[in-house]
């Protein structure tokens, strides 16, 4: 019985450990360096700006909730001014772009926390990109992705929740967020104070979607023109067609009504620019995505 009972609690452990959400997502945590403090398991650009006596991210206080909260201002670097932004995991301060994020292998519904934000017309933003390794392609491939420019200002605290787009139906195994305050033309004094990340809701995986759509294809592809797609559904249900580019950006979106058994829809791709795509196809209890080319 005792052994039954420590089996338990090991499992319970691993599946707790599973689902782990963001490495210090209340900012509580920080560490001391030369001068300035880092929130734990976040990479900032203070690595760079320190050595001018600059910091781009610094502790708030009070935390809503809790002791502290990360502040982001986009500051002048000599004849520059250096975006505010940090990474949930490792962040090359030369390029600007995120080196690595966290484990995670769970199908989040969305990213939620508290803001405050203003800028001066170069909107920042709040991204967040789950992928995984695929063995078969030999590379990274993006899961699904969450991403909300930061248009107008939020003065006091205020909560948001962004909603992911998924385009794989597997799980990933790294979630890269990205938090920034400014867009590609960084002004000086652009800020966006963050706290209580979390993620909430499940979407459901490949696993969960072989009863309920069956038969997805697409044709042809690559397209040009226009492109037929057949599925087949399990059970009668209301069905939403989406066209999602790689950045996670939905460029169509239609509602197909309800529909049970074999369907299929021609869709006119004239106006997407040449690149790849995602196609969806979302009822009330699953989804089935496809990747296609317009050439």
């Amino acid at each position: 019985m005792k052994k039954t009972i420590l089996s338990i609690l090991a499992f319970t452990c691993f599946a707790i450990s599973a689902m782990a959400q963001i490495p210090n997502a209340g900012f509580e945590n920080w560490t001391t360096m030369s001068g300035y403090s880092n929130p734990d398991g976040w990479g900032t650009m203070n690595n760079t700006t320190a050595s001018n006596s600059v910091y781009t991210a610094s502790m708030g206080t009070p935390g809503n909730p809790g002791s502290s909260y990360l502040k982001l201002i986009s500051r002048i670097v000599g004849a520059n001014v250096v975006n505010g932004m940090a990474v949930s995991g490792k962040l090359d301060s030369v390029t600007m772009q995120p080196i690595s994020g966290f484990a995670f292998n769970m199908r989040p519904k969305s990213l939620t926390g508290s803001w405050q934000y203003m800028n001066s017309g170069s909107a920042g933003s709040v991204n967040a990109i789950l992928s995984r390794w695929d063995n078969g392609q030999n590379k990274r491939v993006t899961v699904a992705t969450a991403n909300k420019p930061l248009s107008g200002m939020a003065m006091s605290w205020a909560n948001f929740s962004i909603d992911f787009t998924y385009v794989d139906g597997n799980n990933p195994d790294t979630c890269i967020i990205t938090l920034k305050a400014s867009g590609l033309a960084p002004a000086s004094a652009d800020y966006l104070y963050v706290d209580n990340l979390a993620f909430t809701g499940t979407v459901a995986g490949v696993e969960d979607n072989t009863d309920v759509i069956s038969n997805m294809n697409l044709y042809p592809n690559p397209s040009s023109n226009f492109l037929t797609i057949n599925f087949t559904l399990a059970k009668s249900q209301n069905v939403t067609l989406s066209i999602i580019d790689i950045f996670g950006k939905i460029v169509k979106d239609d509602n197909l009504g309800i529909i049970n058994g074999n369907a299929e829809r021609l869709i006119n791709t004239n106006n997407l620019a040449k690149g790849t795509y995602f196609v969806s196809i979302t009822t009330e209890t699953a989804s089935e995505i496809k990747k296609i080319v317009i050439e």
